[in-house]
Order: C-alpha cells, then sequence, then structure tokens
C-alpha cells in the first residue's frame, strides 16, 4: 500500500466514524425528544399516538380528586378539556385553577397518564428580593416628588 492509498483509507475511516457517530446522537435526540400540545391539539389529534409528549393548559378547578398516591385532574385551555392521571407526589405550587405541564402519554380512552407534573407559577412572580427592592425604590422615589 503506497502513500497515497494509505491516506486514502485514513480519511476514509475518519469519515465513516463520523458519519457513525452522528447517527448515533441524532437517535439519542429524536428518541428524547417530548412536544408540547394544548387540549385542543390534543383533542383535534395532533399528538402523537404511540409517544410521550407534553400537555400543559389550567387545572380544572374542582376536577383534582385524590386516591391514596393516585391523582386525577382536568387540564384544559378554557376550550378543550383533557383527564390526567398521575400516581406520585405532586409538586407544591400545583393547585386548581393554576397553570400545569404533564409528561406522559394518551391512552386509547382519551385519558392522558402522565409520568411527571410540573406546576407553573404565575408569571407575575417576582423574589421577595426583587420585590422588596423594587418596593423601596418605588419608596423612595415618592419621598423624593415631596
Amino acid at each position: 500500500m503506497n502513500t497515497r492509498q494509505k491516506r486514502f483509507a485514513i480519511i476514509l475511516g475518519g469519515l465513516t466514524a463520523l458519519g457513525i457517530a452522528a447517527a448515533l446522537i441524532l437517535n439519542a435526540f429524536q428518541s428524547n425528544l417530548v412536544f408540547f400540545f394544548t387540549p385542543t391539539q390534543v383533542a383535534a389529534g395532533e399528538a402523537p399516538k404511540d409517544r410521550a409528549f407534553r400537555i400543559g393548559g389550567l387545572v380544572k378547578e374542582g376536577s383534582l380528586v385524590r386516591q391514596d398516591v393516585t391523582v386525577r385532574f382536568v387540564v384544559t385551555d378554557t376550550a378543550k378539556e383533557i383527564p390526567v392521571s398521575y400516581k406520585g407526589i405532586l409538586p407544591d405550587l400545583f393547585q386548581e385553577g393554576k397553570g400545569v405541564v404533564a409528561q406522559g402519554s394518551l391512552g386509547a380512552d382519551g385519558q392522558f397518564t402522565a409520568s411527571e407534573v410540573l406546576a407553573k407559577h404565575d408569571e407575575n412572580y417576582m423574589p421577595p428580593e426583587a420585590k422588596a427592592a423594587i418596593d423601596q425604590a418605588h419608596d423612595a422615589a415618592k419621598t423624593l416628588k415631596q
């Protein structure tokens, strides 16, 4: 094998290894990709039937039912509603009427079985330290105007 053939073999081997690594990375990324859907999209059949996805909306008032470690509630976007079942401990911020994102899969009966539930905080939330600093600056501005 001459120098030119050796160089060609090394380049070909490197490109093959790079192609295999890229294929493995893309496969891992595809299998871990989770899409977000609203209850209206789920009801319209846009959500996948054979893989996990996330559903988000508000927890419907009066829909929360606890049975031992199983929790049932309804997620709504005010247009459509999807019943959700979850086994586990809910986050501290989970409340009726508040935002929630649940990850899981949709059953043939239309019941969403969640493997994970995330409670969304209010969009107006502000850490106490930041709120105190803003209030203090607001009070100082009022004092200067007087």
